[in-house]
């Protein structure tokens, strides 16, 4: 009964005040006004809009999809004793740097350091030429032993320019273009992460990430709480405390 009220209480008070945090992440992203990218100040801004490659579009590297940017992940299933579970082998991106575009001009954003909010576009456990060329330049082995295969799993997360995406971060300088060389305000910008300042790209609309924010707080707050109370009932119940 102690370790069911201790592990109750751990998980409760990790949702209850990763709660806060959520909170606060809200309250940042309710209170930040949308920004057209024609009339960005610098500063902490979010924008809507298509991604666009900074220099040649990329392909992602299973699917041979065309887009602006791709993460993605190999995973290997492994045995051990009655458990089994998929590990992580690596995990990489393509696309640090790409362009936000609107109706009103283009901005650079550096993802580096972002929280990227992106579904999974791909996901396969078979391997074509791609994949096996890929995993040969990141020196990964795909064969076990006599040569069979091993069970491994390859999953993308890619934005194209016909996904529309939110972008909240800070509107500093950009490095690449030298100061009062550019004929739009919008070219001597980039938006990338600032020290202990939020830095969040998503495909979802803004609306939709607050009401999954506030589901999160709420949750956090009333099943954390909860979960809090019955640890502490099972621990003072052990120690004949009630």
């Amino acid at each position: 009964m102690v370790y069911y009220g201790l592990v109750f209480l751990g998980i409760g008070g990790y949702l209850f005040f990763n709660s806060f945090t959520h909170h606060k992440k809200k309250r940042i992203i309710e209170s930040t006004p949308t920004s057209k990218i024609r009339s960005l100040a610098m500063g902490r801004v979010e924008v809507n809009g298509n991604p666009y490659p900074s220099d040649k579009i990329i392909t992602a590297p299973f699917s041979g999809t065309k887009c602006s940017y791709c993460k993605w992940t190999i995973e290997e299933y492994r045995r051990q004793g009655k458990n089994s579970h998929w590990v992580v082998l690596k995990h990489g991106s393509i696309g640090r740097y790409f362009y936000v575009q609107d109706d009103t001009g283009s901005v650079l954003v550096d993802t580096a350091g972002a929280k990227m909010d992106i579904p999974e576009t791909f996901k396969t456990y078979s391997r074509n030429d791609n994949i096996i060329k890929f995993l040969q330049r990141q020196n990964i082995n795909h064969k076990g032993f006599f040569g069979l295969h091993k069970k491994m799993r390859f999953t993308e997360e890619v934005l194209s320019k016909e996904t529309g995406i939110y972008v909240m971060g800070h509107a500093g300088d950009n490095p690449f273009v030298e100061d009062g060389t550019s004929h739009k305000n919008e070219i001597d910008i980039m938006i990338h992460k600032k020290k202990k300042e939020p830095f969040y790209i998503s495909n979802k609309h803004e609306k939709d990430i607050l009401r999954g924010l506030k589901l999160r707080v709420n949750g956090g707050f009333l099943g954390g709480g909860a979960l809090i109370v019955f640890g502490l009932y099972l621990l003072f119940a052990k120690l004949n405390i009630l």
